[in-house]
């Protein structure tokens, strides 16, 4: 058992000079283990050191319900220069609640909850909770390891995004009205889904503590305390860890751009602007009635990037998806003309928040090899996953909206208007290898009345179900790592809401649940062939055969693997017309596997028999000297796969696709 040893001596959490000196300069990284709540023995005693940052205050007090919430019971001591008070409770319990008394110069008493807390009160209660988090049991020695010695840019990523408390739920019950499955239960739960489906990875949405479960969790009143709706820091740390040892990665949401105004959290802390701007032309998201963290601040800058830290260190966390980048980058994000303040240039960037990044970035996987930074940036901020020293913001990935954007934009079109945009599929190859891309379909995408994906599709019943394995299938043979949002794995048909589960029932009719199996098809394809993201940040990777053909809105390319043994070809079919005569530019002689084929009868297909393996025919067809024959169905995708030739073969074929071998044949995943 991978443990601390529980009988070593308790490290000191009382604040020292070098911590003030550290935490003032923003490079105390390790500050949560200083600040917050931590059981320890003083002086032979047993008890509990509290520690908070609230230089503006005139006094503040530790109050809870271990002395019946009196106001007055234990005042703090100030240490100076950085205004951080401490106290040390002897007797107190893990669990007990408490909170920060901060009284101010003129006259107000604000009650906060613990910015450093690592436990808190089930909302609507909003106490932090005492708890001790240096003991956590980890049995993932293996995985961390590897996950040291992974090259991020070859390895596949399937990401799969949950919402914990919507995902699956109990009936609800007395004892959990709520119905929320505990971290322990969603872990075994999840881990069966995703190893079954192929996913790599989890990306877990509303982990940190918030208030409002209608905010989902990206307005966050405890940076440093998993929420306590699905259990304990103890169930969180059991979640990560049974992931590990299943090789299932898992990403949290980060949000270091905005927080709350909620009286018992960060805003206004100690009775004036602390971890915000004080100027609301800086310090206040007009659009969503939330604070921005003041960039200019060393302290605020250390509390974000070590809670960063904290999540990857402490609760071992492979990524973090940091949320609303561009309202951070851009001074007028969501502002009107003088709503906003330029930078000292007259520009519109924040160079603190730019300074930010790139620090974060550094000292992450600086310090963690092999864990991800993922920025979720709409705009066309240039270099996001560049490295700093060559003037870029040191992200790991980049999700691609823009790619998102055009792709559900053509997917919505009657077929008939596709042709007229066709441009929209093909423009994301512009820029593809700009940046180190994933292509997402997330949450966002699924709410407020924008249509779950299958009632995005046009076209009547079975229409929509074709149209979305086409449309999968360009997404999973685009280069670029992929998300998929829960649910959409199955067509769900409701728009998420964070009140109630999935639509799980949908998976007892035929096409949800052929719709599944061929999501699964493409996952155990994209996870086991080397050719769909061995190269997937390079032209090497990939090669158009067709990106013109809008007059019949197909699309067709190739994938290859790194090491060139690997290829695969891609054609996709975005209207109702069949095509019995289909021909497809190959650039080889020889043999082409079919190894997808959206018609099959298991994925909903009109289970129209195929040859298995295709010979490719001598003849100039989309600029290649090869092609192939194929009867490609209405929205139908076809992906053949084949070895490179050093010296393609010339010889002359009898013109026609030749069985080789039985129609039956194995899709990857079943």
């Amino acid at each position: 058992m991978e443990t601390k040893d529980k009988k070593e001596q308790m490290p000191d959490v009382r604040i020292g000079e070098l911590d003030q000196y550290l935490f003032g300069q923003g490079t105390h990284y390790d500050i949560y283990k200083k600040l917050g709540a931590h059981p320890t023995v003083v002086d032979g005693k047993k008890g509990v050191y509290f520690a908070v940052w609230a230089p503006h205050a005139a006094e503040v007090h530790l109050t809870g319900e271990f002395c019946g919430w009196e106001e007055n019971a234990y005042k703090m001591t100030r240490l100076e220069p950085l205004g951080i008070y401490e106290i040390f409770v002897e007797g107190l319990q893990i669990g007990m609640q408490y909170k920060y008394l901060i009284c101010t110069h003129d006259g107000r008493r604000l009650y906060k909850a613990d910015p450093f807390g690592n436990y808190a009160e089930l909302r609507p209660g909003t106490a932090s909770r005492i708890t001790d988090i240096s003991n956590l049991q980890w049995h993932d020695k293996a995985w961390i390891e590897k996950r040291r010695k992974q090259n991020l840019d070859a390895m596949p990523m399937a990401i799969y995004e949950v919402h914990p408390g919507s995902w699956m739920k109990h009936p609800a019950s007395e004892e959990n009205p709520d119905g929320f499955y505990n971290y322990r239960e969603f872990a075994e739960r999840l881990t069966d889904y995703v190893k079954e489906m192929g996913y790599t990875h989890v990306e877990l949405m509303g982990i940190a503590e918030h208030p409002f479960d209608g905010s989902w969790g990206y307005q966050v009143t405890g940076y440093y305390a998993p929420t306590a709706r699905y259990g304990t820091p103890e169930d969180f740390a059991y979640m990560i860890d049974h992931f590990h040892q299943n090789d299932i990665g898992v990403i949290l949401d980060w949000v270091p751009a905005h927080f709350p105004k909620d009286a018992c959290g960060l805003a206004d802390f100690d009775g004036q602007p602390l971890f915000e701007y004080a100027d609301s032309r800086k310090g206040e998201h007009p659009d969503w009635g939330t604070k921005v963290f003041d960039f200019e601040k060393n302290e605020v800058r250390n509390f974000l990037i070590a809670n960063a830290l904290f999540w990857v260190e402490q609760f071992h966390i492979d990524g973090l998806r940091v949320d609303a980048v561009a309202s951070m980058l851009y001074l007028d994000y969501g502002r009107s003309d003088g709503q906003w303040v330029p930078n000292i240039y007259g520009e519109n960037k924040n160079l603190e928040a730019i300074e930010f990044f790139r620090h974060l970035n550094s000292v992450v996987p600086g310090r963690n090899p092999g864990v991800l930074m993922i920025a979720e940036e709409s705009t066309a901020w240039p270099m996001v996953t560049g490295a700093p020293k060559d003037g870029g913001l040191g992200f790991g990935l980049k999700w691609n909206m823009g790619w998102m954007h055009d792709f559900l934009d053509y997917m919505k079109l009657d077929p008939y208007f596709r042709s007229y945009n066709h441009n929209k599929m093909t423009f994301s190859l512009t820029y593809a290898f700009s940046e180190q891309f994933i292509l997402v379909l997330s949450h966002d995408e699924v709410v407020h009345l924008k249509c779950s994906m299958i009632n995005k599709m046009p076209g009547l019943y079975d229409d929509k179900f074709a149209n979305l394995k086409a449309g999968y299938t360009y997404m999973f043979g685009h280069p670029g790592k992929k998300l998929l949002f829960m649910g959409q794995d199955f067509a769900q048909f409701q728009e998420w809401s964070e009140a109630r589960e999935l639509d799980w029932y949908l998976l007892g009719e035929d096409k949800h649940r052929q719709l599944q199996d061929y999501v699964k098809a493409l996952l155990h394809l994209y996870k086991e062939d080397p050719a769909m993201y061995s190269l997937d940040h390079s032209w090497d990777g990939f090669e158009w055969i067709n990106a013109d053909d809008n007059s019949r809105s197909i699309f067709s390319f190739i994938r290859h693997s790194a090491d060139g043994k690997s290829n695969l070809v891609f054609v996709i079919n975005f209207t109702p017309m069949s095509r019995e005569d289909y021909r497809v530019g190959v650039p080889q002689s020889g043999s082409y596997k079919l190894i997808l084929n959206s018609d099959d009868a298991r994925f909903g297909g009109s289970g129209q028999e195929q040859p298995e393996t295709f010979r490719a025919i001598k003849g100039e067809c989309d600029n290649k000297p090869y092609y192939i024959e194929y009867k490609l169905p209405a929205y139908g995708v076809a992906v053949f796969k084949y070895a490179k030739r050093k010296e393609p073969q010339h010889r002359k074929s009898s013109g026609k696709a030749v069985q080789k071998t039985s129609p039956k044949k194995k899709t990857p995943g079943a």
